[in-house]
């Protein structure tokens, strides 16, 4: 993956805390913390960011309404920020540019278009930014009511941070560099069907392979179509001039893509395979093909636990 993503556009923001906050529609939301600071990274540098997000899924597999999912959503949120849901869903991030919003199928939104503004209300159901569109213009100001209150420094911080956040992401989509305000929020149950997603195509891929000799055809189609539902979405790219070379970098918008393309490559590789610990049944990355233990901790207790039941 390193050859082929020499160059990439994958910078993201995640904040020093964030806070579960109920809506007035009745659904349960993540969001940045009051006077939380935002910090850029780059998510393709976390060599544990898709074993994170797997094991997660496999927690949400087995309980999707607990505290202890809350929890370990909360703290995979908290190391590397929101999905990115909204610049993420469309067939394009670029949607502010147009009057609709347009969606390919998806777990979450039924209609196929929406108008950008409904769209919009989605990710901000607390506060709304100050958009203004003038016909096939449009502004926006990183200062909403929240933003504007002087009077508190913890707040005046935050706003300086947010002001040089939108200018480090200027360049990207607006939807980009809005869905990284301090008023954005994501819902819950939507974080908690994605990483099911993820987890249910690992799945998939491993029973394939494991059970591929012992079970009908009919089952094995099931597999298959179990891995190919959730590869439809790539990031864009375009070609920039190096002094070297002329170089194709790759645009991720969302670290939400940026964790579906870094699973699709680790899910394919050769030399580290991902793999469902036999023991605990978590993902691990493999140093060779047939590693079935994610730790000598877990081989020794899976042989143990197999004497006994002798």
């Amino acid at each position: 993956m390193n050859r082929l993503f020499q160059r990439t556009n994958s910078h993201w923001a995640k904040y020093s805390a964030y806070a579960f906050r109920t809506g007035s529609d009745g659904n349960l939301y993540i969001m940045p913390a009051e006077n939380a600071l935002p910090t850029v990274y780059d998510p393709m540098k976390e060599e544990t960011l898709v074993v994170e997000a797997l094991n997660v899924g496999r927690l949400a597999m087995k309980r999707d309404k607990d505290t202890e999912l809350q929890s370990a959503i909360m703290q995979f949120v908290s190391k590397y920020g929101l999905l990115g849901f909204m610049p993420a869903l469309p067939t394009t991030p670029e949607f502010m540019d147009y009057d609709a919003v347009y969606l390919p199928k998806n777990h979450f939104l039924k209609d196929e278009t929406m108008y950008a503004q409904d769209y919009l209300s989605l990710f901000f159901p607390f506060e709304k930014p100050d958009v203004c569109k003038r016909k096939n213009r449009v502004q926006w100001d990183v200062n909403s009511p929240s933003l504007k209150d002087s009077g508190s420094v913890e707040k005046y911080n935050q706003g300086r941070k947010v002001l040089a956040l939108k200018e480090t992401f200027s360049n990207e989509p607006m939807s980009m560099g809005m869905s990284l305000l301090p008023i954005y929020a994501e819902r819950y149950d939507w974080i908690v069907t994605q990483f099911q997603d993820w987890a249910f195509m690992l799945v998939s891929a491993h029973l394939y392979y494991e059970d591929k000799d012992k079970v009908d055809e009919f089952t094995r189609e099931l597999y298959r179509r179990g891995v190919m539902a959730f590869g439809n979405k790539a990031p864009t790219y375009h070609v920039k001039l190096y002094d070297d070379k002329p170089t194709i970098v790759w645009d991720f918008y969302s670290l939400l893509l940026t964790i579906q393309t870094m699973f699709g490559f680790a899910l394919t590789d050769e030399n580290r395979p991902l793999r469902i610990c036999k023991h605990c049944h978590l993902a691990f990355t493999s140093k060779h093909n047939n590693a079935a233990f994610c730790s000598h901790e877990c081989k020794n207790q899976h042989n143990v636990n197999k004497s006994r039941n002798k």
